[in-house]
């Protein structure tokens, strides 16, 4: 694969957080990990240099990769990569509607994929929004992003990230990955997380959809300064407006002199509804 590219004159990007898998080995079991079944639609984030997309093909129904990078979408084609029944999408997988592409697949649908640092909180956040079209998803992120998205209140990771993810998903780490099993290799060892949508979800659906949104708007701005107390993060954010932030907390049931770090998620979700019912 390394040969390949260099045949091509392309090098990995660091602008897109490029850090292609190149075990073919860990890739077949990255599949079977992700319980890929005969009966699935998967949608890949990230064609890379197509390992993990061959071996994702080799048990699944059907398969669409994603790609961003021209020069990626023009060795895979032309260099005949990938198996004919692969379907390769040269696009930004965060200008697609997740669930628009999961309904077109038709389902089961899960998503795997090797996703970039530099956006993997963005397209991570994308996936939570698309949860209620997928089976599950399997990712691999770098360590540092997998520990945010699993740390618990009072944790040196816990924000926002881990909020959403409490509320809507079960997390289940499945693995870690050497930094040999990537080109280039990273400075740091990656995770492989299998994230799946609560059927036991305390969030309510509302006329635009969920509270997710509403919850990530107030735990976002009460993790902007973690210093500060609950009340005077919130307060300085601007983000509630005029309304009074302490009779809001409290009528929340949460202490205006906590710091954010301290609020498990259910205290976000009861914020936000609070929020809700006080602008009405």
């Amino acid at each position: 694969m390394r040969a390949l590219l260099e045949r091509r004159g392309l090098r990995p990007r660091k602008d897109l957080g490029q850090n292609f898998l190149v075990d073919a080995a860990l890739a077949e079991r990255l599949a079977e990990r992700a319980g890929v079944r005969a009966e699935d639609a998967v949608i890949e984030i990230g064609a890379g240099l197509g390992v993990l997309t061959r071996a994702l093909a080799a048990r699944a129904r059907r398969v669409v990769a994603l790609e961003v990078d021209a020069g990626l979408v023009r060795l895979l084609e032309e260099e005949s990569v990938l198996p004919p029944s692969v379907e390769l999408r040269h696009v930004d997988a965060l200008q697609v509607d997740l669930a628009a592409l999961a309904a077109e697949l038709e389902p089961p649908v899960r998503v795997v994929a090797n996703l970039p640092y530099v956006a993997s909180s963005r397209l991570l956040r994308a996936l939570l929004r698309a949860r209620a079209a997928l089976v599950d998803w399997s990712v691999l992120l770098q360590r540092e992003m997998a520990l945010r998205v699993t740390a618990a209140p009072g944790s040196r990771d816990y924000g926002s990230l881990a909020v959403l993810h409490a509320l809507s998903v079960t997390v289940q780490r499945t693995g870690d990955l050497r930094p040999g099993c990537f080109h280039p290799r990273p400075k740091v060892l990656s995770t492989a997380l299998c994230i799946e949508p609560r059927r036991d979800s305390p969030l309510r659906q509302t006329g635009e959809g969920d509270e997710l949104d509403a919850v990530e708007r107030v735990a976002r701005a009460a993790f902007a300064t973690r210093r500060k107390t609950l009340a005077n993060a919130l307060r300085g954010s601007g983000v509630l407006g005029d309304t009074d932030v302490v009779a809001l907390l409290e009528g929340a049931c949460l202490d205006p002199g906590t710091r954010a770090e301290r609020v498990p998620p259910e205290g976000f979700l009861a914020l936000a509804r609070a929020w809700a019912g006080a602008a009405v």
